[in-house]
């Protein structure tokens, strides 16, 4: 039977945490509510928005010629169009910063673009989408469920002595701390900034993803790829559940204002070791919130390789990835977020569920509907 295969453990593994949810919360004392606010509508139509406009970036970085030509000509064929848009432009800078308007911009002119060249039926490519983005939506909401649960029958910082040891022997005596304080002595508040914005910059990379793959291979391979996304962070919660920690920042709890208070990063790090400790003292909690406790191993690291794996047969894309999640290798130790030892546990988690889920693409045949190369509607570009 096809159910039973490794490639569709995560819809069982899903199902039974769900199952088993529910009475985890109850004996624990723990809510049945999530908080809204912070998973609501608003953040994930802001994560929407992000995703449609990385999609974007990507399609222009690894398929120049049949996203760029076809737009050109439309528009040139037809200057009443970017009067139009010129003013759309203007009426958005009125009312957002220009970094928003500008993202705004962008997401329209591209959605309008899609649905001209007719790519897909449009029901047919919401539905493409929305079905991975529901199922990222739930499982998402169930590992910050199963983190508080966690974290409330473990010290969420256990092994954080232990992983610090290690990387001081990978590191012939240095830590993660040390590299933080050379950098701070090294580098301006605006370079730290720089890096914050790269490190929060992984969670549009995931949807732009899921974009391309569920138009391009439909919503069953969109589905895949969220589901080697959640089989890596099952395997993460029982790898929590064994060696809980929760990162550098946790050992360095008196020196929060490194950084002079210019990040936001800080703040979070000082709230995310308050609320750990809470769960552990058991301190009652009203709702469920958008709290990650997890340092090893990094999902900053897994995450990215999921990405890059599903979007390998653009090369240029693949590249643009390779080099940003460089930099996001360095705001992770820059910032304290994670251990060395961490990078290397979120590469093999990484591994593990592609290979669960995908079989390394050994049996998964890569088919693309019609609609997306110039001439035959197709939006591959592997050169």
């Amino acid at each position: 039977m096809d159910l039973i295969k490794p490639r569709y453990w995560h819809y069982w593994i899903g199902l039974f945490l769900s199952v088993a949810c529910v009475p985890l919360l109850r004996r624990l004392h723990l809510p049945l509510r999530f908080d809204w606010s912070a998973l609501g509508i608003e953040y994930w139509l802001v994560r929407s928005v992000q995703s449609v406009f990385a999609a974007v970036l990507l399609c222009l970085i690894g398929l120049r010629k049949p996203i760029l030509a076809p737009l050109v000509e439309r528009y040139r064929r037809e200057p009443l169009r970017i009067i139009l848009l010129l003013v759309y432009l203007a009426v958005l800078g009125w009312l957002f910063i220009w970094t928003i308007a500008l993202v705004l911009f962008v997401d329209t002119v591209a959605i309008i673009e899609f649905l001209e060249r007719k790519i897909r039926e449009p029901l047919h490519a919401l539905e493409a989408v929305t079905l991975p983005a529901i199922y990222l939506f739930t499982g998402v909401l169930l590992v910050f469920a199963y983190n508080d649960i966690v974290a409330s029958v473990h010290f969420s910082f256990a092994y954080d002595p232990a992983f610090d040891a290690i990387d001081k022997w990978i590191l012939r005596g240095s830590s993660v701390a040390d590299l933080s304080h050379w950098a701070v002595q090294t580098f301006p508040p605006s370079f730290f900034r720089f890096l914050e914005v790269t490190y929060f910059g992984l969670f549009p990379q995931i949807g732009a993803a899921m974009i391309l793959i569920a138009l391009y291979d439909g919503k069953n391979r969109g589905l895949q790829y969220i589901g080697t996304i959640l089989t890596a962070y099952y395997l993460t919660l029982a790898l929590f559940y064994f060696w809980p920690s929760q990162g550098p920042y946790y050992l360095r709890q008196t020196e929060f204002s490194r950084h002079a208070g210019v990040l936001q990063a800080d703040l979070i790090q000082k709230i995310l070791v308050a609320r750990a400790q809470a769960r552990w003292h058991h301190v009652p909690l009203h709702f469920i919130s958008a709290d990650y406790f997890i340092g090893f191993p990094s999902m900053h690291i897994a995450l990215p390789l999921i990405v890059m794996w599903f979007l390998r047969r653009w090369k240029r894309m693949l590249i643009a990835l390779c080099a940003y999640d460089s930099l996001l290798i360095v705001s992770i130790l820059f910032l304290e977020w994670h251990y060395i030892i961490d990078t290397i546990g979120g590469a093999l988690v990484a591994a593990a569920a592609i290979a669960i889920t995908d079989g390394f693409g050994w049996s998964t045949a890569v088919v693309g509907p019609p609609g997306f190369e110039p001439g035959t509607n197709r939006l591959s570009d592997n050169h």
